[in-house]
């Protein structure tokens, strides 16, 4: 591929509900742009960007593609992204190197939740769109009710581009709003035709649209617009590309991705209307001056780059995936991570295309490449030692949906550790977690097919397996009431004997964030004092899994005020054996209960739901505590809610909204459970609580 200067890029991203067609148009760009010489399929599993085998099995999008193609003189670097939520985080990497973005809407399906998500995205980087309706050979779909839905939902700012053209039930044609001209296709040409009757009420009408944007990018332009002067196509164009530009315009345009129709002209508008990534503005920190360096896309600056995705295939290796913010990177460039403190030699530069690479001498700024085999991360800054440049980390989603996994194979725990690794440096939306309190390993995700292609993957590329559980949920135990309680240790064998012999009370603490509280009020030397720290360790070892279900005891104050010793047979291990009977004696007797932890729930939800998520909440044994409108139409819903009662949450509150609710949860602190849960729990645990008491004997 050619080496392109700024100004000839345009790197725009594919966003969209899930199986809306943004693969399928990112097949046909590249059918028309020469990279393949036939079209692929989702069906067939041939597409350039799903080529992941997961991808292929499911026929979905799990990861973000670069698909860079040449159209008219420019590069256009296409970011596919997965449209299903649990591979969010894909989405927001993409976007954070985008310059412009193209939202895909099936006209099958209409505006669904993925495309309220991809505007709110946009809004929030604040990058250009333009709409492209797929599906428009399908003939009950309505092109001019999908827009009108679309200025229902988004304003006046959305402007339609061209119509479609049906003849005999089929799409033929279109007609070129700007140009006020219909087109037929033809093989790949589009052969001039004239425009249908039952257009020209429409094309009226969005015509008006434009030239009302077109005239008030200047006051020239606006006054002639009241006198009812034309302008020139020109005019339109250069002025509709300062509308797109700046967002105060989202041209929507149509076609077929799987008969390549539509899909030239939305290449061409590309070009025509998108930004290079020289109109935006990007800055850093330099980390040796501090002062905020404007990188801005300028080539004739130092060096800079930012790493935004990281790639790991067991086969090929190591790819980290940067878009060049400033100056030109060329091969064997030496430049500086800031995060590491360190140089590194950045070898040969790639063009990565689908599962495809290609060598490339240089990158300028504003383009994107893939470095191989290097040690940095994503979210990574690259510069020079001269001028340490470190650009803000993208917002990535936090996971909050977890599965417990096992290894089927104990010989494979390293292995598996060692895959879990690679597979969290490529996706920052994933956590593994060793929970050493609960004795269990946890992997979050965005939702339960993110963990389920997780597990998949480790099997397919990695060759482990592993078997997802029910995560266990935190109790506690602590006691409501007082207990006084002797205990003596006695046993008599060949020699020196054990003896030991305790007089305790053990009360609550009233304090759930220690396990134990140790005091003596020993007098007279009943027990020496050299006895004071094994009565202690005792505890210690007793709190660790209490005897009502054998989870960690919170919240005892324990007192030693008398016992006895013998002088001979008397020893460390005998007092702490005995503090032990004496704990498990007294927590028995002090009313045991269970704590459960609370978590602080925040469901951020549209309006229409709050009364179905409020009952479901109700249903979890959640107790609501606010309720904040947030602008568009969305209510944020806080909680408390206790914990074990959010297993399946994440897909229950889909199922609910559509799509549409989000959340997120801390822990809040401990709460008494119900009886009836406490019973249940306690069963589910006697044999662990019988295993215990057999090794206290």
């Amino acid at each position: 591929m050619n080496v392109y200067t700024t100004d000839k890029i345009r790197n725009v991203v594919l966003l969209g509900h899930g199986s809306c067609g943004k693969s399928t148009l990112a097949e046909a760009m590249c059918y028309l742009a020469g990279v393949t010489s036939r079209l692929g399929s989702i069906d067939d599993g041939n597409t350039v960007s799903d080529f992941d085998k997961e991808e292929q099995k499911r026929k979905i999008s799990i990861s973000t593609s670069t698909i860079p193609i040449e159209w008219d003189g420019c590069k256009i670097n296409i970011l596919d992204t997965p449209g299903f939520f649990d591979f969010v985080g894909e989405v927001e990497e993409a976007i954070s190197v985008a310059d412009a973005a193209i939202i895909v809407v099936s006209g099958k399906s209409g505006i669904e939740v993925g495309t309220q998500k991809a505007w709110d995205l946009c809004e929030e980087y604040n990058i250009p769109r333009m709409i492209y309706v797929s599906d428009m050979d399908i003939d009950e779909v309505s092109y001019r009710q999908v827009v009108q839905d679309l200025v229902d939902k988004f304003g006046k700012k959305i402007a339609p581009f061209n119509l479609p053209i049906r003849e005999d039930e089929k799409l033929i044609g279109y007609v070129n709003v700007i140009q006020e001209k219909a087109f037929r296709w033809e093989n790949k040409e589009a052969t001039p035709m004239d425009v249908p009757e039952y257009s020209k009420e429409y094309l009226a009408s969005y015509r008006d649209t434009l030239m009302e944007a077109v005239a008030e990018t200047s006051e020239d332009l606006m006054e002639r617009y009241f006198n009812g002067e034309t302008f020139s196509e020109n005019e339109i164009r250069s002025a509709l590309r300062t509308n797109v530009c700046d967002g105060s315009i989202v041209p929507v345009e149509q076609g077929s991705s799987i008969f390549c129709e539509g899909v030239y002209t939305l290449l061409d508008d590309i070009v025509k209307y998108m930004p290079s990534p020289e109109n935006r503005k990007m800055s850093g920190i330099n980390t040796k001056t501090n002062e905020i360096f404007e990188a801005n896309f300028d080539f004739s600056k130092p060096k800079t780059a930012f790493v935004f995705k990281t790639i790991i295939d067991p086969f090929i290796g190591k790819y980290s995936l940067v878009k060049v913010r400033s100056g030109v990177l060329k091969t064997d460039d030496v430049l500086y991570d800031p995060n590491k403190d360190e140089e590194v030699k950045i070898g040969k530069l790639y063009i990565l295309r689908g599962n495809k690479t290609e060598e490339i001498a240089e990158v300028h700024a504003g383009d994107l490449c893939a470095l191989q085999k290097l040690d940095i991360n994503t979210g990574d800054s690259l510069a020079t030692k001269a001028t340490p440049v470190q650009y803000a980390k993208m917002n990535i989603s936090r996971p909050f949906t977890c599965q417990r996994y096992h290894a089927q194979n104990k010989s494979d725990i390293d292995k598996i550790a060692q895959s879990l690794a690679k597979l969290q440096a490529e996706d920052p939306t994933m956590r593994v977690v060793n929970d050493a309190e609960n004795h269990q390993s946890l992997i979050y995700g965005m939702g339960d097919m993110h963990i389920d292609v997780i597990a998949s993957k480790l099997l397919n590329e990695y060759k482990v397996a592993i078997d997802l559980t029910k995560p266990k949920v935190a109790f506690r135990e602590t006691i409501r009431k007082n207990a006084d309680v002797e205990s003596k240790y006695k046993k008599q064998t060949g020699g020196h004997g054990q003896y030991g012999h305790v007089k305790m009370r053990f009360e609550p603490l009233g304090d759930v964030t220690k396990s134990y509280e140790f005091a003596e009020e020993v007098v007279g030397g009943a027990v020496p004092k050299n006895y004071f720290p094994a009565v202690e360790k005792g505890l210690a070892e007793s709190v660790q899994r209490g005897p009502l279900a054998a989870y960690p005891v919170v919240g005892v104050k324990a007192t030693l005020y008398d016992g006895s010793y013998h002088p001979v047979d008397s020893s460390e291990m005998a007092f702490k054996v005995a503090a032990r009977q004496a704990f498990k004696d007294a927590f028995m007797k002090a009313t045991p209960v269970l704590l459960e932890p609370i978590v602080n729930l925040k469901v951020t939800v549209p309006d229409s739901f709050t009364g179905d998520v409020m009952g479901d909440l109700n249903k979890r044994r959640g107790r609501v505590t606010g309720m904040d409108p947030i602008g568009g139409g969305k209510q944020v819903i806080s909680a408390d809610v206790p914990q074990m009662e959010l297993y399946g949450y994440c897909t229950q509150l889909r199922s609910m909204t559509g799509g549409a609710g989000d959340y997120e949860y801390e822990f809040a602190r401990y709460e008494q459970c119900p009886s009836d849960v406490q019973a249940k729990e306690v069963e589910a645990r006697a044999a662990k609580v019988a295993a215990d008491s057999e090794s206290d004997d």
